[in-house]
């Protein structure tokens, strides 16, 4: 196959987004014939049909759906890059204020803010911590780092990083547990995390096959993610933490793992931004800065 067009993805996406080529034309500066014919070639060169003309609008079939969500995707990357470029030589300036959770705000992101800040002595950083979900557009904030699983959204966000989750217990809980698999765990005291959308039920799985749900008898229940670590430390039960909380108290032998054959779902760390077409020189600095912290670490 030849080379995709790259314009013609920006063609396609602005009909889909507006439903109207003539809406798409306006958006992009174009004539209406041009979006047309670039469309066209664009399915002949994919041998597939991805629009479905009406008289009131235009709409995607299911092969054009699955392909205007990956178009979304590379076009904001794109739009990012050019953007990182245009800014390069623009020293961040002003106060950036940002917003993440207790844990992953505490061991990550607070050091690189000092750290940020310190190579740009012209920007000054506002971090709010709060395990609750921060609303970017009343806060104020130019970005907020989420870990977990993102909601639907009129929000832009960018994929940063992913953790483990860990089944974790101190050593003189965990030489209590007499279970071979996910469900005898079921009703040994659990320390619960309010702060997550289910606290009590855990998916399980083991190879490609095995998968086991398993909900949890709280015997302490927190809304803060240093709580369960701190509750686990001193012998308080069974508890689910993030890796970038756990690795630490594993490695010196305080907690240990519980059933390592056995894997909870992943989850990712986020960059999210509000909508906007351009982002702040500090924005973009302070994102590329904690990208490159993490594929370091």
């Amino acid at each position: 196959m030849e080379p995709i067009n790259l314009n013609r993805l920006a063609y396609f996406a602005a009909v889909v987004d507006t439903g109207s080529f003539t809406k798409a034309a306006d958006r992009l500066g174009i004539t209406k014939t041009v979006v047309s014919q670039q469309v066209a070639k664009l399915e002949a060169e994919l041998k597939t049909s991805l629009l479905v003309r009406t008289t009131r609008r235009v709409e995607p079939t299911e092969a054009g759906r699955r392909l205007h969500a990956r178009c979304v995707m590379i076009l904001r990357e794109a739009e990012d890059a050019v953007e990182e470029l245009a800014e390069a030589n623009t020293e961040p300036t002003g106060i950036l204020r940002i917003a993440a959770p207790n844990d992953y705000g505490t061991s990550t992101i607070a050091p690189l803010a000092a750290k940020f800040a310190a190579r740009h002595p012209g920007c000054a950083v506002d971090l709010v911590l709060s395990d609750a979900r921060a609303d970017l557009i009343a806060g104020q904030f130019d970005l907020s780092i989420r870990v977990g699983w993102l909601d639907d959204s009129s929000l832009q966000a960018r994929r940063i990083g992913s953790f483990r989750q860990l089944l974790v217990a101190s050593p003189a809980f965990a030489a209590t547990i007499d279970a071979d698999g996910p469900d005898g765990l079921a009703l040994l005291p659990f320390i619960a995390n309010s702060a997550l959308r289910e606290p009590l039920l855990w998916h399980f799985s083991k190879g490609d096959f095995e998968r086991r749900a398993v909900r949890m008898r709280p015997a302490l229940t927190v809304n803060a993610t240093p709580a369960v670590l701190a509750a686990a430390l001193v012998d308080g039960g069974l508890a689910v933490l993030p890796d970038f909380q756990a690795a630490d108290p594993i490695a010196t032998g305080r907690l240990v793992q519980v059933l390592p054959q056995w894997t909870l779902p992943s989850g990712g760390i986020h960059a999210v931004y509000p909508a906007a077409r351009f982002r702040p020189t500090k924005v973009t600095a302070f994102v590329a800065m904690l990208v490159e912290e993490i594929r370091a670490a």
